[in-house]
């Protein structure tokens, strides 16, 4: 089983969801955060005084998935978060040693 983590941008998120429902991926976790890399961060005014954003408003989604199904999954978010700029985000993928579902006990595949 594998832990995807991807970081994109808020308005793609209705994209990427509906993408990762295409191939199969059963559920995702979404968090509101905050962070910068190549597409640095921007000036804004308010109020007349200019101020720095180093820190860019982004969403973390995270879901589980099995091994056949990582293939699809990644291409499902790739086509989905993609706009072609810097600032797209980034996805990582991660080894997950054990899954369980609280409810029934079921172990691993079965509690995705």
């Amino acid at each position: 089983m594998k832990l995807i983590t991807a970081i994109i941008r808020p308005f793609k998120l209705d994209e990427v969801r509906e993408a990762l429902t295409e191939v199969g991926v059963s559920g995702i976790t979404v968090t509101e955060v905050k962070g910068f890399g190549r597409q640095k961060g921007h000036t804004e005014l308010y109020r007349g005084a200019e101020y720095v954003v180093d820190f860019l408003p982004k969403l973390k989604v995270e879901c589980a998935v099995p091994d056949a199904m990582l293939e699809p999954a990644l291409e499902a978010l790739q086509s989905g978060a993609k706009t072609g700029k810097v600032g797209d985000g980034k996805i990582f993928v991660s080894h997950l040693e054990a899954t369980v579902r609280i409810r029934t006990g079921e172990l691993d595949d079965d509690a995705l």
